[in-house]
């Protein structure tokens, strides 16, 4: 009888156990559901196939003899790649949509899975490694975009969600706050203005939204802290959307970022050196060299002078002086607040644009004429100097248009001789050339006799 009765019991309170109430006191229970079935169908699956080259060294160099009377070359192998990773449309029209740019590197087929299912192919607009912004455009009807919010008035503790494709698991909505903002000098990007939250974020949510509870794009979803295979720990990272529409706009315009330059080298300034300068802080930027004819140099500014804020905003260190750089367009006018023999003062500098050395190309080639070459140097925080030539511009029906170049051309290597100056092609330059060219998401060969 009592086995009976705690049967029947258990039956009749399981039901009221498993449901939850629609509403509490006549209120409705909060929910995210409304919000996200106007969110998700705006953020897409991107998956995708390239190749990478990675130089493999002979194993003869291990030999004293050989590696003491040759001159072994390494080896360049070229191998498959494919990445998994996110993405947010935000132009229906003219389907636009943000992602990574590490998540469509070196890839030569992209293809953007929406939320309905549907399959289509994408191509690059345009994309950026410093802010690691890239532009992908698809064609279809009725896609959904995400309206965006001005990222500037979030504030730490604002709830926010994060709208993926973890693990390739398929889409998946994780949410939290913001953290901190404006995190920089993480080593992971070459400009870098972070927002920081602890909505989950993990391997495959690259390139996706970041939404607050109206379901406005905040940011686009990077990175996490921590390396490896390791899972979320409640330290995700997103691109401030104010930041990435900026790179937007200039990748839809240009096809590129322009970016200008200061013309000031320094490093961080420490405790010791504060002291040494009379200075009553511990962080800023010390500068130690200043280019001749720069903006710099035009503006006054002088070696020893410690820059400590820029437009009210905070220098700490050499990356946050980066950073300011980086993110300022062609034109516009900064205000340094500086140090300058202990005293403080405010100097307004104007970013000038990067001079880049050109040649004309029948220097290289007389199949190159009508073409000019440029000697691009940047300097980027993780990978150091990145040097290579480009082909800035092609005339109409000249001798270099008929072989087949384009603006915008990266010359990769010439006769199988990787080229980064004018020097080293200029040293290779024969009446017969094989040229080895980038052009946006693929590789081709032009040959030139």
């Amino acid at each position: 009888m009592r086995i009976y009765l705690a049967i029947l019991l258990l039956a009749l309170a399981t039901p009221l156990a498993a449901a939850l109430p629609a509403a509490v006191d006549g209120k409705p229970l909060p929910t995210l559901a409304p919000m996200l079935e106007r969110a998700t169908p705006a953020v897409v699956n991107i998956a995708t196939r390239g190749k990478s080259r990675r130089r493999i060294e002979s194993p003869l160099q291990n030999d004293p003899f050989f590696r003491r009377f040759f001159n072994l070359p390494g080896i360049d192998r070229v191998e498959e790649t494919s990445s998994l990773g996110s993405g947010v449309i935000v132009d229906a029209d003219h389907g636009l949509i943000l992602t990574n740019n590490h998540v469509i590197e070196n890839a030569y087929e992209i293809k953007v899975t929406l939320n309905d299912g549907r399959e289509l192919q994408a191509d690059i607009v345009g994309r950026d490694a410093d802010t690691d912004i890239a532009v992908l455009q698809v064609s279809a009807e009725g896609l959904s975009a995400l309206p965006l919010a001005d990222s500037s008035k979030l504030r730490v503790g604002d709830f926010v969600v994060a709208i993926g494709n973890p693990f390739g698991l398929g889409q998946t909505v994780t949410s939290g706050i913001v953290s901190a903002l404006g995190r920089s000098g993480l080593g992971i990007e070459s400009i870098e203005d972070f927002i920081q939250t602890d909505a989950s974020i993990n391997l495959g949510n690259s390139g996706g939204a970041l939404v607050n509870l109206r379901g406005e794009l905040v940011g686009i979803n990077t990175a996490i802290f921590g390396a490896g295979n390791q899972g979320s720990i409640g330290i995700g990272f997103a691109i401030p959307i104010n930041l990435a529409h900026d790179v937007m706009s200039q990748l839809i315009d240009h096809g590129e970022v322009r970016r200008g330059r200061l013309g000031a080298d320094g490093q961080d300034l420490t405790e010791q050196l504060a002291q040494a300068f009379g200075i009553g802080r511990n962080q800023g930027f010390i500068v130690t060299r200043i280019e001749s004819g720069s903006p710099a140099s035009k503006s006054g500014l002088r070696v020893g002078d410690v820059i400590v804020a820029a437009n009210d905003k905070p220098i700490r260190s050499a990356a946050d002086m980066h950073n300011l750089v980086g993110l300022q367009r062609i034109g516009e006018t900064i205000e340094l607040q500086l140090y300058r023999d202990g005293k403080p003062m405010r100097l307004p500098v104007r970013i000038q644009p990067i001079e880049i050395r050109q040649l004309g190309g029948e220097k290289l080639h007389p199949r190159l004429a009508g073409a000019v070459i440029g000697e691009i140097h940047e300097q980027h925080l993780q990978r150091g100097r990145v040097d290579y030539l480009q082909i800035l511009k092609v005339e109409p029906g000249s001798p270099a248009a008929n072989a087949g170049f384009l603006p915008g051309d990266i010359i990769y290597s010439i006769n199988k001789q990787l080229t980064h100056n004018f020097d080293e092609a200029l040293a290779l330059a024969d009446d017969a050339m094989i040229m080895n060219i980038q052009r946006g998401n693929r590789e081709l060969y032009i040959l030139l006799k």
